[in-house]
Formats: structure tokens, sequence, C-alpha cells
């Protein structure tokens, strides 16, 4: 009997994304856990397709980084003890990346990543337009749509209840609060 392959979901994908050198990354042990392989089988894809991977696709974590990283997300505990320094993929390198890995699973798990980069380029678009809008009409629109696009990311898995549920988020420039309220 065939294993159902599960759906890559928007926000397992998002909750993995990191900012490291200012550039949002991905590391290469959690595109594995996503593309359900080992985290070898990526770097093995990477060693053997260096022409794919200009300057600018994959960041070599330094030490210092892989040790700021184990002390503020538990997941990379195993890292502490590597001695092999993990590899962050720049949004480019993991469209490069998809052209390698051929699998069902990979092309579902790709599509889940560019919607993931797009939906943060989106939003970080939205508030930085909010920042600088100074119509009330133009604040509002953006607001609403920043909103949106706040819901999408955070409501995929909620479940329908008669409650509210209330997101607030504190921007550098503005303190944005969104409502959801759903129903059964």
């Amino acid at each position: 009997m065939e294993k159902k392959q599960e759906a890559v979901k928007f926000r397992d994908v998002e909750e993995k994304i990191l900012t490291v050198r200012g550039q949002n990354v991905i590391l290469d042990r959690d595109v594995a856990t996503l593309y359900d392989v080992e985290t070898k089988r990526i770097n093995e894809a990477v060693k053997n397709n260096p022409d794919k991977f200009p300057s600018g696709y994959l960041l070599e974590v330094s030490k210092e980084e892989k040790q700021e990283l184990v002390e503020n997300f538990d997941r990379f505990n195993p890292l502490k003890h590597s001695t092999v320094a993990p590899v962050a993929f720049t949004e480019k390198g993991l469209y490069m990346l998809a052209t390698i890995l051929k699998s069902p699973k990979a092309t579902q798990t790709t599509l889940a990543i560019v919607e993931a980069f797009a939906q943060i380029r989106e939003l970080a678009r939205t508030v930085s337009e909010l920042s600088e809008a100074s119509e009330d009409f133009r604040q509002k629109s953006l607001m609403q749509k920043g909103g949106e696009i706040i819901a999408d990311i955070l409501s995929d898995d909620l479940k329908t209840t008669d409650t509210e549920t209330s997101i607030e988020l504190n921007f550098a420039v503005l303190k944005f609060k969104h409502v959801v309220k759903r129903k059964q």
C-alpha cells in the first residue's frame, strides 16, 4: 500500500524562514524536512550542481551565526555539536534547488515555499506603503490588505468557532490590530 503524501502547508514553510545577514533564508536541515529527504541529499544536490548556485543563492552559516541559532531555536540543538556548517538557502537558491529535486513531494513543497516568500514580500510592501500613505482612504485600504494577508498566513489551520481571534502586530511604524471572527 502506497503511503499518501501529506500536503505541505504555508505555515510549515513560513515558520522555517529565518533572517541571516539581512536575507530571508531556510537552513538546509529545514529544507530537507520540508522535502522529506535527508539533509545530506540536499547538500549533495548543491555539491553536484555548483553552477546552479552562484553567489547570492546560498549562505554558509558562520560559527557565530550557528551558535546564535542554537541558542534561540530549540529545533537547532542538534547543530550544537555538528562540525559541518549549515547551508542557508535564499529564495533564489530554493528555486534552483527545485529544478534539481523532481519528486511530487518536491514539487508540492516548492509551490508552498514560493507562496510563503511571496506572502512575506507582499506584507512587507504593504507595511512599507502604509508608513508612507497620508490619505485616510489609502491607509484604510492598506490596513485591510495587510489584515487579509496576515489572516491568510495565520488562519490556514484555524478551526472554525464562535469566538473571535485577535491578532496584534507591532511594527516599527505602526501598531496593527486585526480581528478574525469565525462561525461554524
